[in-house]
């Protein structure tokens, strides 16, 4: 229990020390009133009863100290990742915030600080204020701070605008429009789904002509203003075996036979020396070819999009959509969805066509006609 211990100072005037036990520490706290005394110290016992209790000097840290090492313990981070954070730290969090200590840190602060970077960027903004909450809320379970301040509603939010889709046409126009070594690394993302670090680590064994196949082991990633990497694909649910569709089986066949080495880790998207493609030098043929094919504002990953948006439409489930895209949520894969209200209108169109050729009968046996038009009483014109 908390211990009031009344006390004289050498000026005559009453002081309360509250001492109480916090995480195996004594804390003191001293207050001029007994009756703040009190609600201290009531207080502080209902906290440690819940566990929300928390030293005051836990808090001292600043911010800046406490995320870099958050960053720090987190092995778990792919390269991208990891160079995402710390660019948003660096860049957006911590030269505003970073000064603060985690006690210190207030909802108001941290409020001002997210509807100024909003007014300017609204997609980074989310982006930040989500990995600020992550680390608060670490702190939290730390015991460090009793409560995160990041209380701003609708904050960090995945807002993430409606990618622009391309048709069967104009993937198979820009498809005729760039150089042929190329054409395959169009064709994969649009009609097996596959991202572009997924395509360009693709080699020579894993796609198996026999059962028409690919197999994706491998992807290259670019972390934030370093270098790109050869790692895993972007999640568990990244390594998957795709069935390639008909009209792509020649195309791969081809291109194997012209353009990758005999060997089985051989690139399936070589440079003329052998090493695997950059994603820069495919960036800029599939600008030439988009241009081309009249869709300028088409991004390599959209041909992705597409492509999944093409699956969804010829009724591929939620589940089927997940594996077929590598995506370890449904949340990615419900957005595709958008494209079953297309199916539907299709549908009923279809249903409407039976009704119409009398394949559809009410109870009486009659076939279902469209009713007569009735004829307007008055004189005929003339």
């Amino acid at each position: 229990m908390a211990q009031i211990v009344k006390r004289m100072t050498a000026t005559g005037e009453n002081r309360y020390d509250v001492r109480t036990r916090i995480a195996g520490r004594v804390v003191t706290r001293t207050f001029k009133r007994r009756k703040d005394a009190d609600t201290y110290a009531s207080t502080t016992e209902a906290d440690k009863h819940r566990g929300t209790a928390v030293d005051p000097r836990s808090g001292r840290e600043t911010l800046t100290s406490y995320a870099k090492a958050w960053l720090a313990r987190r092995t778990d981070l792919r390269p991208t990742t990891r160079a995402k954070y710390d660019h948003l730290l660096e860049a957006h969090v911590l030269p505003e915030l970073g000064p603060h200590n985690l006690a210190g840190l207030s909802p108001s602060a941290v409020r001002g600080w997210y509807m100024a970077l909003h007014a300017r960027r609204a997609v980074t903004a989310d982006d930040a204020y989500r990995l600020l909450r992550a680390i608060l809320n670490t702190a939290v379970a730390d015991s460090l701070i009793g409560a995160s301040p990041c209380k701003v509603k609708g904050a960090g939010q995945v807002r993430s605008p409606e990618r622009p889709t391309a048709s069967v046409a104009e993937v198979a126009a820009a498809v005729e429009a760039i150089p042929e070594r190329y054409r395959l690394a169009v064709l994969l993302p649009a009609w097996c789904q596959l991202r572009r670090g997924e395509v360009l680590g693709l080699q020579r064994q894993d796609v198996d002509l026999l059962h028409a196949t690919i197999r994706v082991e491998r992807a290259w990633s670019a972390p934030m203003g370093k270098p790109p990497v050869l790692g895993p694909p972007k999640t568990e649910a990244g390594r998957r075996t795709l069935a390639i569709p008909a009209n792509v089986v020649p195309v791969v066949t081809a291109h194997l036979e012209q353009f990758v080495g005999p060997g089985p880790d051989a690139w399936l998207f070589p440079t003329s020396t052998g090493t695997a493609l950059s994603p820069r030098n495919l960036n800029r043929a599939w600008d030439k070819a988009r241009t081309i094919a009249g869709r300028p504002d088409l991004h390599l990953h959209d041909l992705r999009h597409s492509g999944l948006t093409w699956a969804a439409a010829s009724g591929a489930s939620v589940a089927e959509l997940m594996r077929r895209g590598g995506h370890a949520n449904p949340r990615a894969a419900l957005r595709y969805q958008h494209a079953t209200e297309d199916r539907d209108q299709a549908i009923a169109d279809a249903l409407a066509g039976l009704a119409e050729v009398g394949r559809i009968r009410p109870r009486d046996g009659r076939a279902m006609r469209a009713p007569k038009k009735q004829k307007s009483r008055g004189a005929h014109p003339g």
